[in-house]
């Protein structure tokens, strides 16, 4: 199963038939622009829709999906320093997690790696393993895109000055513990909390 983020609202792709509470669509015939316009434009009412794309075989799921939109592939890193703080940026009034477009033949770890660096001023960085692939669309130049972002953990002894990127829409830097991480998620999004546990979350 995957979950294909509309702003919070998801999108579920799976294997099953059917979802209780969901409108079920085989993904072969989705008409994904017109889907998004729906959920952008009921996000926040009553009624949100609730959309589940179908396909038998599990590993067609993202290949129609990916013929429905551009693709764009992105790296970003959940970082820990040695106080065990967690690295976030804050950008369009949300708390975030330092990612980035992966530029042209370049891997999705040195992606992870260098987006953080540009993004925050940390360097150090030593990826420690691959956590999860996310899926939000987004838009750019009016044309609806998906972004599928390759999530790495990574650790640093880096005890320097945090730098953000304003260029980038980046206005604060911060590590944050335990209990500033779980409040912080209260203002970020969906698929960001994908990569924390529920102890976080609870």
């Amino acid at each position: 199963m995957y979950k294909v983020f509309v702003n919070n609202t998801p999108i579920i792709l799976s294997t099953k038939k059917t979802i209780e509470g969901y409108k079920t669509i085989p993904v072969k015939e989705v008409d994904f622009p017109k889907i998004i316009r729906d959920i952008l434009a009921k996000e926040g009412g009553d009624k949100e829709p609730k959309y589940h794309f179908y396909h038998k075989t599990e590993g067609k799921l993202l290949e129609h999906l990916y013929a429905k939109l551009p693709v764009v592939l992105a790296g970003g890193g959940k970082v820990y320093n040695a106080k065990k703080e967690i690295l976030f940026i804050h950008r369009n009034g949300k708390w975030d997690l330092p990612k980035g477009k992966a530029e042209k033949k370049e891997d999705m770890q040195t992606t992870a790696i260098r987006e953080v660096e540009e993004e925050t001023g940390v360097n150090g960085l030593e990826v420690t393993k691959f956590l999860y692939k996310t899926y939000h669309v987004f838009k750019r130049n009016r044309e609806f895109r998906l972004k599928v972002t390759y999530w790495f953990e990574m650790k640093t002894d880096y005890d320097g000055e945090l730098v953000p990127q304003k260029n980038e829409g980046i206005m604060k830097v911060k590590w944050k513990d335990k209990k500033k991480t779980k409040k912080a998620l209260l203002d970020s999004y969906a698929n960001i909390k994908l990569l924390f546990s529920h102890d976080y979350l609870s």
